[in-house]
């Protein structure tokens, strides 16, 4: 009994021992294939730039932190679609938003215009007699004149041989009265004045220089003629404005129209005094409608005899909708909007469980308040990123999607592509994907000046010199008003560039309204953003870099320019002076 007990004890311990040598390898070979396929399958981030996605771990090629696991996974996406990593949407402070409709019903809507001159009141100073001008007295354009004041002297043929003609008749006044009053009624509709007729006669003189004299008060917006040009009867010489009274236009999309008539009351506010409201009601809504751009023309009369309105100059008016009938509107926040130029666009989540986006190009309607009436491109229940836009647009880009700042996507940039390193330096350029327009270069030049008091400014941010800032954002808004919308022949040109001023000035406007950097930092950004379109769209015949910092105004990111490859952070100065990545290279 004993011995069947002691093989039975044996029997046992074999087992036992058996069961641990080969169940543990058993298990240690399971985990380790777990643990392989686990590894094929994991990509790395990086905590601080989530948009970073690598095969394999290692450093950041923008800050030069340790990477972590991050899971993405991109199958079954569409072409356009790309996906964010959980970590990366917590890291960044990614958020959306449900589309949903409101309604609009006797809404304050805000439009944005332009002052323009009362064409009721101008007048075109033309010559009543053919000749060469001789004299000019009007020396530039914005000058001042004053009814009766020297505009020009002219030498006439006509003029000389009507004076002769009138020594003539003169003689003969007693015999053929009716040849004498007719020769004095031609000099009259040649507008001299009795006095001058009176003098030709007493003087027994003819005159070989005649005097032009202003018939009306005003600016001169238009000087038509030179000195020792010659010129015909009728022909215009200056354009002079009655300045007293302006326009202001606004532009209303089709689908508003019937909100508004004319007598509304509507109060207009200008960028130039923005704590300024000036009231006034609708003069004029065009009957027209600009088919280009789906608007009419409305129009209000502004008092202006101090001059505070200059033409060219943007104003908004608010205005309250006439309609009681309460209508179905979409409406997005303001922050879920990137703005390139007339292109508007957002990110659209592409499916409800993931974070899975893609870009959506939408038509903007007025603005209420700090939303957006939107006119087309998103439906009720979209849900759009309202927080976190550029992060979002940056790891379009470095996915090689469509974006912001590329219409037509690209190459993919990985953590081995296209990075700045920690010395600054740059492995690969991103050439410009954006539609050239063509443009003289007379305006080519006039933008030119105007990114370089630009790059004086970036150099302010990134040594932090606050009067510098301020002196710079002056200088830029003094030599944005010395852009010629006329030499662009274009209207569509014409159209982009509007926008993008208007853009620029209140960007630059809100900098001088603060004196807290971050502040300025946060408006920088949109000088930045609408001067990167202006130059992709125009050029200024140089090769000009954009780089872009995930980590600014509070890691929702910003682009910048600048005329080096190395990174210069303005958004961060000598704290990450070096913390950013060159996206594109504008030539």
């Amino acid at each position: 009994m004993k011995k069947y007990r002691f093989y039975l004890g044996t029997l046992l311990v074999g087992l036992f021992l058996g069961w641990l040598v080969f169940g543990n390898l058993s298990s240690t070979n399971t985990v380790h294939e777990h643990i392989e396929i686990a590894d094929k399958n994991e990509r790395w981030t990086c905590s601080m730039h989530p948009q970073i996605l690598s095969e394999a771990p290692g450093d950041c090629p923008i800050c030069g932190m340790d990477l972590i696991p991050a899971e993405t996974r991109a199958e079954g996406l569409l072409a356009d679609q790309f996906k964010l990593t959980a970590n990366a949407m917590a890291l960044a402070n990614i958020q959306t938003s449900i589309v949903g409709s409101g309604k609009a019903e006797d809404n304050e809507i805000q439009l944005s215009g332009k002052i323009a001159e009362n064409e009721a009141t101008n007048v075109v100073q033309v010559s009543y007699f053919s000749g060469r001008i001789e004299t000019l007295a009007i020396g530039f354009i914005g000058e001042e004149v004053f009814k009766g004041q020297l505009l020009a002297t002219m030498y006439s043929p006509e003029l000389y041989a009507a004076q002769q003609e009138l020594i003539t008749a003169l003689s003969l006044k007693d015999t053929q009265p009716a040849l004498y009053k007719a020769v004095r009624t031609k000099l009259k509709l040649w507008k001299l004045s009795e006095s001058q007729i009176n003098k030709i006669e007493m003087s027994g003189k003819i005159q070989e220089n005649f005097p032009v004299y202003a018939t009306v008060s005003g600016t001169v917006s238009e000087k038509l003629v030179a000195e020792g040009a010659a010129i015909k009867k009728g022909q215009p010489l200056f354009k002079i404005a009655n300045l007293e009274t302006v326009w202001a236009s606004f532009d209303v999309y089709e689908n508003q129209i019937n909100r508004f008539k004319k007598g509304q009351e509507i109060t207009i506010t200008t960028n130039a005094a923005p704590n300024n409201l000036y009231k006034s009601k609708v003069a004029f809504i065009d009957p027209i409608l600009n088919t280009s751009t789906r608007t009419v023309t409305l129009r209000a009369v502004l008092p202006n005899k101090e001059g505070m309105f200059k033409p060219g100059m943007f104003v908004e008016g608010e205005i309250k909708t006439i309609n009681s009938k309460a209508t179905e509107v979409i409406a997005i926040p303001s922050s879920a909007v990137l703005w390139t130029g007339k292109r508007s666009v957002v990110y659209l989540k592409a499916t409800i469980n993931e974070s899975v986006f893609e870009i959506r190009k939408i038509t903007l309607g007025n603005k209420n308040g700090s939303t957006y009436e939107v006119l087309s491109g998103l439906k009720n229940g979209d849900e759009i990123v309202t927080n976190g836009t550029f992060t979002v647009d940056a790891a379009a880009q470095l996915q090689g999607k469509k974006s912001m700042m590329n219409k037509k996507g690209g190459i993919a940039i990985t953590g081995h592509e296209g990075h700045v390193a920690m010395n600054g330096s740059v492995n690969k350029d991103t050439k410009n994907n954006s539609v050239r327009l063509e443009v003289s270069k007379e305006f080519q030049k006039q933008l030119n000046e105007v990114f370089i008091k630009y790059i004086a400014l970036k150099d302010a941010f990134v040594k932090e010199e606050s009067n510098n800032i301020i002196s710079q954002s002056e200088k830029i808004g003094a030599i944005l008003s010395k852009v010629d919308i006329k030499l662009l022949e274009n209207k569509e040109a014409q159209t982009f560039w509007m926008s993008l001023e208007k853009q620029l000035r209140v960007a630059v406007s809100s900098i001088l309204k603060t004196t807290a950097i971050k502040e300025q930092r946060n408006h920088f950004k949109q000088v930045s953003a609408s001067l990167i379109e202006a130059l992709q769209v125009f050029g200024v015949n140089e090769k000009v870099f954009v780089a872009f910092c995930p980590m600014a105004d509070s890691n929702k990111g910003a682009y910048w320019l600048s005329i080096e490859k190395k990174v210069i952070n303005p958004y961060f100065g000598n704290k990450m002076l070096t913390c950013g990545e060159v996206k594109q290279v504008i030539e």
